[in-house]
């Protein structure tokens, strides 16, 4: 349920917004996951740090149907904003207001280790909607099928410059795995 390639990266995300970032370890067993999420939530809500928490949930019940269980147990409300999104319009939104994000994992038939760190521009989007028609992928990934890696936003105050990065690639999916990072600011 929670996103992998890249995750040692996302504090400078934080970093970049200019937000505080909780971070809790998690097996990665389905269930059991959701154990620690849901004691890291109880935590902030002891010290009276929140009063909700934001998901990108697109489609997934799943996803969405688990933390609100857990907001509700905790008093928190469950935000979603983007829930409900057609995923064309959405990955074209991001795009347009000005998202810049890399493929950071590949899991599924028709994407191949050429995708792993290609920025998804419109000529990228052009070619997942091909992907799409073919082999039934959703453009915002929401199955599984890819994994991405936000390195400029509207909201942040500075961008992340990934430094060194490497492709693993097995068999017929891979990752990408970013050894260096570093913010910088936005005009360099």
């Amino acid at each position: 349920m929670f996103h992998h390639p890249g995750v040692r990266w996302t504090h400078l995300q934080a970093q970049a917004a200019g937000i505080p970032q909780v971070t809790a370890d998690v097996s990665g067993v389905k269930e059991e996951e959701l154990g620690a999420m849901e004691g890291a939530l109880r935590g902030l809500t002891k010290t009276g740090e929140i009063e909700g928490a934001v998901t990108g949930a697109i489609a997934s019940e799943y996803q969405k149907s688990r933390v609100d269980r857990i907001c509700d147990k905790l008093g928190l409300r469950s935000l979603a904003p983007l829930w409900g999104m057609t995923p064309e319009h959405l990955i074209e939104e991001q795009i347009e207001l000005g998202f810049r994000f890399i493929m950071t994992a590949c899991m599924a038939m028709g994407l191949d280790s050429t995708w792993l760190g290609r920025v998804i521009d419109r000529k990228a989007v052009d070619e997942l909607k091909s992907i799409n028609r073919k082999h039934g992928i959703s453009l915002v990934f929401e199955g599984g099928e890819a994994e991405t890696f936000v390195f400029d936003a509207p909201i942040f105050e500075r961008k992340i410059r990934i430094v060194e990065a490497r492709p693993i690639w097995k068999g017929d999916s891979g990752y990408l795995e970013i050894h260096s990072a570093i913010l910088q600011d936005k005009n360099s």
